[in-house]
């Protein structure tokens, strides 16, 4: 398989995501603005979820660029990495239906958590596909922004047992990490 059959194939899976996150979007019945205010969870859920979709795929696109390879082991890292990032859409709609309750909040912190463990292992395959000396292994170095977001995601977790709000605080600020691409990746991608 070509890199730009693996990259089609994630792409329109995220494409599916986001479209079934926004379905879930449900219209008040009503025209009154006061019957928008139950659905700001909902929404704010959403727009999280919508962001780290968006940081999954640009960062997905950016690190594919940089491989020549595609292996077996690449092709099943990716489709682990679908797995997960398809169980956002469920957790989307639970926290932000029931609140941001804690329950809801260790299940969406765990499937991101989850999430950036499989692009990890995503990148590490087409590390091990590429070579250490590859263009990837550089920009990619020792990875501390990727092993820091896995930490915050296991505090987000421990932290939402006690507050829940404070949890998706932490969960945000991953996200505000991850919103630039990865400019490890953009530095080696610019010099070929």
């Amino acid at each position: 398989m070509t890199r730009n059959r693996l990259e089609a194939f994630s792409d329109g899976v995220i494409a599916i995501l986001i479209t079934i996150m926004v379905l879930e979007l449900k219209v008040p019945h009503g025209s009154d603005l006061t019957q928008l205010l139950p659905l700001v969870p909902v929404f704010l859920s959403y727009v999280l979820s919508f962001l780290y979709l968006g940081i999954y795929w640009n960062n997905h696109h950016h690190m594919l660029h940089l491989a020549n390879r595609i292996n077996g082991k690449v092709l099943w890292a990716n489709m682990h990495l679908l797995f997960w990032l398809s169980l956002i859409p469920f957790v989307t709609a639970w926290s932000g239906e029931n609140h941001f309750e804690t329950n809801t909040v260790v299940a969406y912190a765990f499937v991101l958590l989850m999430c950036g463990a499989a692009y990890y292992i995503l990148e590490q395959m087409l590390i091990a596909a590429e070579g250490k000396d590859s263009a990837l292994a550089k920009a990619v170095g020792n990875d501390r922004k990727g092993i820091a977001s896995l930490v915050l995601y296991i505090l987000s977790i421990a932290i939402a047992f006690y507050n829940s709000q404070a949890a998706m605080a932490v969960i945000v600020i991953v996200a505000i990490m991850w919103i630039v691409p990865d400019t490890r990746i953009e530095k080696h991608f610019n010099k070929r």
